[in-house]
């Protein structure tokens, strides 16, 4: 499955919401309103969510790499938690890191994808020389492997999958550079007293900014702008 259904006070929290476990940006899914949130009667009772369907684009023809992989007459190269030996020809997991290497072949990189189950869904840890053409500028060419990757495997799965991919420890290295961009500008914020606006950034990286700041004494973070420019603003109270 590629769709989800999520709800929120606005129309805008339920989309965010739906981005945030399908783990794209809104450039990448189809957004369905399926309920208009109300107030109800004197804006009291009767409060009625909003409720929309995210639905992840098909996987684009031009960006699969018709360079055939190796031949698998040799010893597997992934390493994955999933039990038992005699597994289904589609295992939607197999499937996704197969494509993966495939993609980094047509780049000219011989890699590893090392599976691990994560309370979230499943990380594909990539190993392997000269991954920052995997990882691109700011995590960006890893974020698009990411959402084909999950593509490829959701349409062998007959439920939702969640896959998160990470090379040399990037996405713990990136949170950490986020919270400390957090830090330092609400800092500048309380200054100067006037408000940050952030460069733009994909929904999972502007949720970083938020959690860092939202139990801030003295400061406040917002999201305005359409995707892909969404942009984090942080303000004072």
């Amino acid at each position: 499955m590629t769709t989800v259904i999520t709800s929120g006070k606005t129309v805008e929290d339920a989309v965010n919401q739906g981005l945030a476990e399908l783990g794209v940006s809104r450039d990448k899914v189809e957004i369905q309103v399926l309920e208009q949130p109300s107030k109800g009667f004197l804006g009291l009772f009767g409060v009625k969510a909003a409720k929309v369907e995210v639905k992840l684009l098909p996987l684009p023809e031009a960006v699969v790499v018709s360079q055939p992989i190796k031949p698998a007459t040799s010893e597997p190269e992934i390493e994955t938690l999933l039990e038992g030996e005699g597994a289904a020809v589609h295992n939607p997991y197999e499937e996704a890191a197969a494509f993966l290497k495939e993609v980094a072949a047509g780049m000219g990189l011989d890699v590893e994808v090392h599976i691990k189950k994560h309370r979230d869904g499943h990380i594909f840890n990539i190993s392997g020389e000269d991954l920052g053409m995997i990882i691109g500028r700011r995590g960006q060419t890893l974020d698009a492997l990411q959402y084909l990757t999950n593509i490829v495997a959701n349409r062998y799965s007959e439920s939702f999958v969640r896959i998160v991919l990470d090379a040399e420890n990037f996405r713990q290295r990136r949170r950490k550079t986020l919270e400390d961009l957090a830090e330092r500008l609400a800092g500048q914020a309380i200054r100067t007293g006037k408000e940050v606006v952030l460069e733009p950034m994909p929904p999972l990286e502007r949720k970083v900014i938020h959690a860092k700041l939202q139990n801030h004494p003295q400061i406040k973070t917002l999201s305005k702008g359409e995707e892909p420019n969404r942009r984090v603003v942080i303000t004072l109270k």
